[in-house]
């Protein structure tokens, strides 16, 4: 048996607990979240850290009624309110998805027809991440019984500075300042697009005439993650032409005229290509 003095036995203690502490790992998730929330701290800190290292969301479901599906990316996993709004957005999807398929399943069984099933797949993904903006796009498929299914496509952005969610289009100064800063470059585009489709539309036809920009899809992008600098504009089936056209998209350049109707406070966040 060793026999310790207690004079020996406090500094043999105090080396024992360093080392001890030294060899620990550093503070758990829990930890950091609890000390994120104290008294004090920004309103937002814990869900923030919370959230940190989320993973991507991906949810389906296949059934005899629906065929639903909904994800994102872990970018916008990792940021509290968004996730929380498109984690509702799903939902609402799901639930309106079931009652309509519902009501279609219950009328063709009343008229003696098959039902074929509902569906709603829905993607959104990262167009870029810059120290301001999280700007997402998302492409719809979705079918309710009907000779052939529908494409759509739907946009965001997250303004990390407002901590808001926005549409392209609110960083402009209007609809109409946009439609004006970009239509020859938007027209031009659709022509060389259906042109390589071997599509050209006569004069009389009812998609001869070129929609406003800002009635369609705007997805906002950048080439050097720190400025948004890229813009592309996504046009659904029917909307310039018969369904069998398919969908556009149609890049056009971020220029100068194009920047000077950017709102003022969003201004030194994009950079024009001339």
């Amino acid at each position: 048996m060793i026999f310790i003095s207690r004079r020996n036995a406090i500094p043999i203690l105090a080396g024992a607990l360093l080392l001890a502490g030294c060899s620990e790992d550093g503070p758990t998730k829990a930890e950091k979240v609890a000390a994120a929330s104290v008294p004090g701290a920004p309103p937002q800190a814990a869900a923030d850290e919370a959230a940190k290292g989320a993973a991507a969301s991906d949810v389906s479901e296949n059934t005899d009624l629906i065929e639903f599906a909904y994800a994102y990316p872990a970018d916008a996993a990792r940021i509290p309110e968004l996730a929380k709004a498109l984690d509702e957005d799903r939902a609402t999807k799901r639930e309106a998805l079931v009652a309509a398929a519902q009501r279609d399943k219950d009328a063709a069984e009343k008229d003696g027809f098959p039902y074929r099933k509902h569906s709603h797949l829905q993607t959104w993904q990262r167009v870029t991440s810059t120290p301001r903006f999280l700007s997402l796009s998302a492409e719809i498929g979705t079918y309710s019984g009907g000779a052939h299914g529908m494409q759509t496509f739907d946009t965001l952005i997250w303004d990390r500075n407002r901590r808001k969610r926005m549409k392209p289009l609110d960083l402009f100064q209007s609809s109409a300042a946009f439609d004006a800063a970009v239509r020859d470059a938007f027209c031009a585009g659709i022509k060389r697009a259906k042109a390589a489709k071997g599509i050209e539309e006569a004069p009389d036809s009812v998609f001869a005439k070129c929609p406003p920009a800002s009635a369609q899809t705007l997805w906002l992008g950048s080439s050097d993650g720190r400025y948004l600098d890229r813009l592309t504009i996504a046009i659904a089936p029917y909307e310039i032409g018969a369904y069998a056209e398919g969908s556009y998209k149609i890049n056009l350049p971020m220029t100068g005229a194009l920047v000077k109707v950017v709102k003022d406070e969003f201004a030194r966040d994009f950079l024009p290509i001339n």
